[in-house]
Parts: structure tokens; sequence; C-alpha cells
């Protein structure tokens, strides 16, 4: 019974191992996704940026109405 108890408490500490390794890869994912995120913001800022800078340059040329 005693032997049977070692057992079970040493695949527990395996168990345990293994969840605290899946937790770290989880976390790490989590800031790689929040990293992507703002990347995406930051291309989205830039895109917006692209159409305006056409209109500017129309206004400049008075190619449109001000």
């Amino acid at each position: 019974m005693l032997q049977l108890l070692r057992r079970i408490d040493q695949k527990v500490d395996r168990l345990g191992e293994r969840v605290d390794d899946l937790t770290a890869r989880i976390g790490s994912v989590e800031s790689q996704v929040a990293s992507l995120r703002g990347d995406f913001v930051r291309l989205e800022h830039r895109q917006d940026r692209f159409d305006e800078r056409p209109q500017r340059i129309e206004k400049r040329l008075d190619l449109v109405e001000a």
C-alpha cells in the first residue's frame, strides 16, 4: 500500500511539473499575441497616414477644392 501511495505521489509531482511548464508556455504565447496586436495597430495607423498623404498632396497642388 505504501508503494502505491509513493507511485501516486510521484505521478502527481510529474503532473505538477507539466502544469507549471504549460503555464509558462501559455504565458509566452499570450505575450507574443499581445506583441502582434500592437504591431497590427501600428500598421493600421501607418496605413491611415498613407491614405491621408495623397489628399494633402492634392490640396497643396490645388488639384481639389479645399
